[in-house]
């Protein structure tokens, strides 16, 4: 396993981490994700475990707390060796204050996270996305106080636009405080926008990306061709709500250029794909997911190689699309205003 410094702190992570989102599969929309019981969330763990992979994400709206529940159970008794990132922000409740990144939520969240998971800290805890009505000091002191009360070691945000990052940022800055040193996102071969304002500012600003979705809500899983339906599964049965839209021409474009590399490389789709994320610019963790040991298997055989010079200019070139304004303005100004190398 290859490990990495996570931004701009001493903390070392591994490339990939395992993403609990199929633990538990409570309710319509998580049950299209999984429904990974205690037996078989042992037996995913044992597996990373074994492969170095120590690193597991979570949060507490996946199945409203199963997955932390599920995940607390399956590394009992071996919690010194593994790592736990998880959520809060998103609702959990009917009431008015359960939800958003408020002290008064904030503190109850993440109380209520450290019961079902069974410890009394978590390595990194991310506001799982931006709440406009909290100010962000309040946000910001209250993960503070986690921090020095050592519920936390770690401070991340998810989902942020780049202004919301940066206010964020300067906002510890100024007073002092707890300082996000990751940024978990959306990015993939056919999601490429993180590029534009936020790998920039994370390049700047030192926050270590954690991929979420690096395989294009399952359309970079090799199963979708050009005149080719998916096969039954997630995607096939709407498991991917929300998911962003993207033009059938330009996924089959992407996916004829996995399948080049793939078969020059003598790896899979979904392998090329992830080793693509690996070697970009501020990437510190890629979250991998599986519903099972084959997936699981097949994912971390993402590591261990790196494409070439050339497969990657393949991968870029058909990946690429221009960004909206003034991202396709400013790309005039690179002596004065660098980009990262993906531009």
């Amino acid at each position: 396993m290859q490990y990495r410094l996570l931004g701009r702190s001493g903390l070392k992570v591994p490339a990939l981490s395992f993403g609990t989102g199929t633990f538990g599969g409570t309710g319509e929309f998580f049950s299209k994700w999984g429904t990974t019981d205690v037996t078989d969330a042992k037996r995913l763990v044992d597996i990373c475990l074994d492969a170095g992979l120590n690193f597991f994400d979570t949060a507490d709206v996946y199945s409203a707390g199963a997955s932390e529940e599920i995940l607390g159970q399956a590394i009992k008794g071996r919690r010194d060796r593994v790592l736990i990132s998880t959520k809060a922000t998103f609702s959990m409740g009917n009431g008015p204050n359960d939800k958003g990144s408020s002290r008064f939520h904030l503190v109850q969240a993440l109380d209520a996270s450290l019961r079902r998971l069974g410890t009394d800290h978590v390595d990194l805890y991310f506001m799982h996305g931006y709440d406009a009505l909290t100010p962000v000091d309040e946000t910001l002191r209250a993960l503070d106080d986690m921090v020095r009360a050592g519920k936390v070691r770690y401070i991340g945000c998810s989902n942020f636009s780049g202004w919301h990052a940066m206010k964020s940022l300067a906002t510890s800055e100024r007073y002092g405080l707890a300082r996000y040193v990751a940024y978990q996102g959306y990015y993939s071969l056919i999601g490429r926008d993180y590029e534009w304002e936020l790998m920039p500012l994370a390049l700047e600003q030192g926050l270590g990306t954690m991929v979420w979705s690096p395989l294009g809500w399952g359309r970079l899983t090799g199963k979708i061709r050009r005149g080719q339906k998916p096969e039954k599964g997630r995607i096939q049965s709407g498991g991917a709500p929300g998911g962003p839209i993207v033009d059938d021409e330009y996924l089959y474009g992407v996916v004829d250029a996995l399948d080049v590399v793939a078969k020059e490389t003598g790896k899979t789709v979904p392998q090329v794909a992830l080793n693509w994320l690996l070697q970009r610019p501020t990437v510190s963790n890629v979250v991998i997911g599986a519903r099972n040991e084959e997936q699981l298997r097949a994912n971390l055989g993402a590591l261990g190689w790196n494409l070439s010079a050339e497969h990657v200019s393949l991968l870029d070139a058909a990946s690429q699309r221009t960004p909206i304004y003034p991202y396709w303005h400013q790309r005039d100004f690179n002596e004065r205003n660098p980009k990262p190398t993906t531009w």
